[in-house]
Order: structure tokens, then sequence, then C-alpha cells
């Protein structure tokens, strides 16, 4: 069995080619493209896979990395994320609120958080970043609303 998928992957790549395999090329921008102020963009995290540098990166070629804010969520740190919530919606500031799945308790406050977005008061430019593992205490209005994203991390030697 620990040699089927890699033979596959071997028949696959001969007979169809490299790109049969190989994930396709992560599309941020096309993601971006997709959302909203109203519309979180989350990315929902697998072990290994670290969706931030891209964002950073992202952020800069949209001349919005002097406006990103973030910080990663865990205890007290839910006053600070309202703080920075409210003044990305008002300076259309994009804000980052990582690891979401460490603070179970907060998920109530974040659903509200994103209810309570109203475009017409709320700067254009705004978004709101989420990054999360799977987790069931994640709200399901906030993953109905959002626009998900994952992020396989790489494979293999490349994964060093």
């Amino acid at each position: 069995p620990d040699k089927c998928v890699p033979g596959i992957q071997l028949f696959v790549e001969h007979y169809l080619g490299r790109r049969f395999i190989e994930p396709p090329a992560f599309d941020l921008d096309a993601a971006f493209q997709d959302s909203n102020v109203s519309m979180p963009l989350i990315f929902v995290l697998s072990s290994g896979a670290d969706p931030v540098k891209g964002l950073l990166t992202y952020a800069e070629q949209a001349d919005m990395d002097s406006r990103l804010d973030y910080i990663s969520l865990g205890q007290g740190q839910g006053p600070k994320a309202e703080k920075m919530i409210k003044t990305g919606k008002e300076q259309g500031r994009w804000v980052l609120l990582m690891n979401c799945h460490l603070f179970v308790s907060w998920l109530s406050v974040l659903e509200k958080e994103v209810e309570d977005i109203d475009p017409s008061k709320t700067d254009p430019s705004f978004r709101l970043w989420l990054t999360s593992m799977p987790s069931k205490k994640f709200p399901v209005s906030v993953l109905q609303n959002g626009v998900k994203m994952t992020n396989e991390p790489p494979k293999g030697l490349r994964a060093n």
C-alpha cells in the first residue's frame, strides 16, 4: 500500500504529464476578487501549510502592506481583535485574525462582528482575513458567507 500512491503518480506523470499530479498554484487574487467587505476570506489550515507569507506578499502587491493589521488569537486577544475590525472597517484596512480555532470562546463574538458589517457604512477597501484549522466550533454563518481557501503544504523535498 505504501508504494501504491507513488506508483500511480509515476504512471499519471508519464502518460498524462506532471501538471496532473501537482496541485494548481494558489491564486490569492482570484479569491480576493470573489470577496467584498462583508465576506471574510477564510484560510482553512492543514498541518504544515502557512498561507500568511503568501498573504503578506499579496498585500504588498496590492499596495495594502502598510494597511494590514494582524493578530494571533488566544486568551485576552478578543478586545484587540474587535478594535482592529472596527478600525479596519472605518479606515479601509485589511485585518488578519490568525488561529481562530484556538479561541473557541470568542468565535460567537467573531460571528456577530461579521454579521454586523454594513457595506454602506464600511470603507470598500476593508477585508477580514481569517485562518483556522477545521473546527466544529467555527461559526457556520461565517463559513457560509466567506470565501474559503485551502493551501496544501509542499510535499517531499520541496517541504524543506
